[in-house]
This record gives C-alpha cells, sequence and structure tokens, in this order.
C-alpha cells in the first residue's frame, strides 16, 4: 500500500495540460466491440480503469496494440462473448464494465457478465439498462450474482428512461446501433461524454441523431467500419484543477479543455469572487483568499456535476460564511465529510444536504480517500491546509487522475508518494 504526503499552504502557479475523459472512454472502448474493423483511440487517459478495461478486451478475445501518448488500436473482431468468464474479477471491480452488455448484446446478441461494481456513493441500479435492452427485445434477468441477457434480433423501439441515466443511455445507445429499425431514448442524459460516444459510433458509421438532448434516434444499421478518434478532455479532471487554483489562492492555466463544459463550476466560482479568464481551449483560474459562501446543487448535465461536488466542499471550508451543498444525483456521497472533520471542518449532514461553516483554514491530518472523487477532494484539502496531509486509499485516486502527483509538483505543490510503512517526518523534502 501506497500513500500521499503533502505540506500545503502554498500557492500553485503554473499551466497543466488535461487529458483524456475517463467517463467517455469507458464508454468508447466497449463500443469498439461493435466494429467490424480496427479502430485507433488517442487521447486515453492513463489510468487505472482503463488499464483494467483494456485488460477485460484482451480477455475477450481483442487485440490491443498500446501505442505512444495515449493512443491505442483495438481490434475486436474475434471478441467471444463466453470469454466473459476469465475477466469476472475485472468486471467486478468497475462500474463502467456494464457497457459490456450493451455492446456484446448489440454483436453477439448474448451476454453474461457479473453485476459491476465501483464507488460506494449510494444505490446506483441497473433497472433503466435492463428496460432498454428489454424493450429491444432481448430476455433479461439477473441470476447468481449475474446479468444475462439474450436476444434471436434486436428491434427498434420507444424507451422512456424514468430518471436521467447516463449509464442507461449510453448502454441502450450501444444496443441499439446494430438493431433493426430506429430507436427513440427519451429524457435521454445530455452530459458532454454521451455526445462524445455517440460521435465515436457515428464516425464508425452509425446513425445516431439528437446525442446532447432529450431525445436520442438511432436508425440501426448492419455494419460499422473502422476510424480513427480522440476522446473529448475530461471535465471532471479539469474541473479539480481550476479549483486546486482556487484553495490554495494560486494561479493556473488549465489547457485542453472545453470551457463550455465547465460553465457551471465557472459560474460557481465567479459567484464565490474568484477570477476566471476563458479562453479557446484553456480557463485561467485566480484564487483570492477568503471567498464567498455559496450553494450547489448537483444535476444532470449542464447542471453542477456531482463529481465536482466533494472537491468544491474543499473551497467550501475556506470560504467566508455557511455554504450548502444539496446532492441531488446520489443518495451517499457525504462519506468524505468525516474525513475533513479531522482537518478542521465544521460540517453538517442531514439527509441529501450538507452544510459548511467555513473558517478560512484546514489543519493537516492522517485522512483516507473513500471513492474516487472524495479523493480528489482529499488531495485538494492536504493542499490547502496548514502542516503535513497523509492521504490513504490511493487506488480511488488512480482510477481516474493521471499523473496527479506529477502535475501538482510542476505547479509548485510539495507532494509525494511512498509506501505506506513510511514514517512522514523522515521523508526528504527534496525526494517528494
Amino acid at each position: 500500500m501506497e500513500k500521499l504526503i503533502i505540506r500545503g499552504n502554498r500557492p500553485l502557479r503554473g499551466e497543466v495540460t488535461i487529458s483524456g475523459a475517463k467517463n467517455a472512454a469507458l464508454g468508447i472502448l466497449p463500443a469498439c466491440i461493435l466494429s467490424d474493423e480496427k479502430c485507433k483511440i488517442e487521447n486515453l487517459p492513463n489510468i487505472k480503469d482503463i488499464q483494467n478495461y483494456i485488460s477485460i478486451l484482451t480477455r475477450l478475445g481483442a487485440e490491443v496494440d498500446m501505442l505512444s501518448n495515449g493512443r491505442t488500436c483495438i481490434d475486436a473482431q474475434k471478441i467471444n462473448y463466453e470469454n466473459t468468464s476469465s475477466a469476472h474479477e475485472e468486471i467486478r471491480n468497475m462500474r463502467a464494465s456494464y457497457y459490456l452488455i450493451g455492446a456484446l448484446l448489440g454483436k453477439c446478441k448474448r451476454v453474461e457478465i457479473p453485476l459491476p461494481g465501483g464507488c460506494d456513493i449510494g444505490p446506483r441500479p441497473i433497472d433503466q439498462h435492463m428496460k432498454g435492452f428489454q424493450a429491444l427485445g432481448a430476455e433479461v434477468y439477473i441470476e447468481g450474482g449475474k446479468v444475462i441477457a439474450k436476444a434471436e434480433e434486436l428491434l427498434g423501439a420507444t424507451i422512456f428512461l424514468d430518471v436521467v441515466s447516463v449509464g442507461a443511455t449510453i448502454n441502450i445507445m450501444l444496443a441499439a446501433v446494430k438493431a433493426k429499425g430506429v430507436t427513440a431514448i427519451e429524457n435521454a442524459a445530455k452530459e458532454p461524454h454521451v455526445v462524445d460516444i455517440a460521435n465515436f459510433l457515428n464516425l464508425m458509421g452509425a446513425n445516431i441523431k439528437g446525442a446532447g438532448t432529450e431525445v436520442i434516434r438511432i436508425t440501426g444499421v448492419e455494419h460499422l467500419s473502422g476510424c480513427t478518434y480522440m476522446v473529448i478532455p475530461d471535465q471532471i479532471v479539469a474541473g479539480t484543477y481550476m479549483l486546486a487554483a482556487a484553495v490554495t489562492y494560486g494561479d493556473i492555466l488549465v489547457k485542453n479543455i472545453i470551457p463550455k463544459h465547465m460553465d457551471p463550476l465557472t459560474a460557481k466560482l465567479n459567484e464565490m469572487g474568484i477570477l476566471t479568464e476563458e479562453y479557446d481551449d484553456a480557463i485561467r483560474v485566480i484564487g483570492k483568499e477568503n471567498p464567498k459562501a455559496a450553494n450547489v446543487k448537483t444535476a444532470p448535465y449542464p447542471g453542477f456535476p456531482t463529481d465536482l461536488q466533494q472537491p468544491m466542499a474543499v473551497l467550501m471550508c475556506l470560504a467566508d460564511g455557511v455554504s450548502t451543498i444539496h446532492e441531488n444525483v446520489f443518495e451517499n456521497r457525504f462519506k468524505y465529510l468525516d474525513e475533513l472533520r479531522k482537518m478542521g471542518a465544521n460540517v453538517s449532514v442531514n439527509g441529501r444536504t450538507a452544510m459548511i461553516i467555513g473558517n478560512g483554514k484546514l489543519t493537516g491530518s492522517v485522512i483516507k480517500a473513500t471513492d474516487l472523487r472524495a479523493g480528489a477532494a482529499m488531495v485538494l484539502a492536504g493542499l490547502a491546509a496548514e502542516g503535513k496531509t497523509e492521504i490513504m486509499g490511493l487506488n480511488h485516486i488512480d482510477r481516474g487522475y493521471e499523473d496527479m502527483e506529477e502535475k501538482l509538483r510542476s505547479l509548485g505543490a510539495d507532494i509525494c508518494r511512498v509506501s505506506a510503512k513510511e514514517d512522514a517526518d523522515e521523508i526528504d523534502h527534496e525526494v517528494c
């Protein structure tokens, strides 16, 4: 096991380049299963979730050639749904493995995989996924801890999602691209990565219209060709570094992003008195002491992202006044607040609402990442805190952030990764 050691309370300054979007890539990789030719994917983030998914595809029979600089060539023509048994452990360990259901159902008309895992942030049922597959003509059921889906053929249908679900929208889209006829997904998710996956499928020859709106229409095709595609930048990673500038009262230019995707966060930072400057593919964030308190309500895109509410809470701890977070997407996403309390945060929770009384100060402590985005929040808290912070649970952080320590060090952070057994007081600052 490893831990991060951060000696905080120093402003971060400089430039950081954002890698490809994890959530888009995790849909694009299984989408390659549907292609009848080779696909080259560029700007893949070098993170554990992507490495895990590539390993799953390899076990299923795909030929994967890892090239340089985030480029990967995937030939999934020999994919066999029966090979999923060899990847059960990897499938169980990640939430996005459920996209294998839609992709394999579309290609092989049969799939059997373990129920997916992922971060413990509350119930995340797959009932809307199953509803969509059933509407397309598949028999879908859960038995012995596995999801089993099979169909003689898939037929287009109109599917209304009872709740806006990113996962269900993408999964149904994967299954429907080769179904006969027209499929309409109503009350569809609008997130940028939904649009990115639709764009990738269209480049292969799919006929998808309306991605990014409430209704997505898919006209099934028989053949999907290969293509070269670049994954969009990661808006959540971009937001994390924007908040890193804010919580350290620093000055960071966040590059290789789509500024429009950052509008909910940018607007909230401006509301708190933090200066932002927008460019074609970058945003500069200039932090200030004693930011104003704010209220945040998470919502599906284009609302404030649930994946940024945890990092945002760190800034609220430093704000002047009382801030609130209303978590409207997941039921159980406030576990990390117990860790912030160890650092002096004054927080309370009532159901899906957290109240944070900012006091402008956090102090170093021994804390842990309870999930991926909570891990990012812990890093931000350590960067902002006075004294030394030790962070455990780095496996969560590594799932979604590429070279986080190196990027933060390039901005001036005093941060290093060491064995969990090492004494932080004996570590040479120069090593960090």
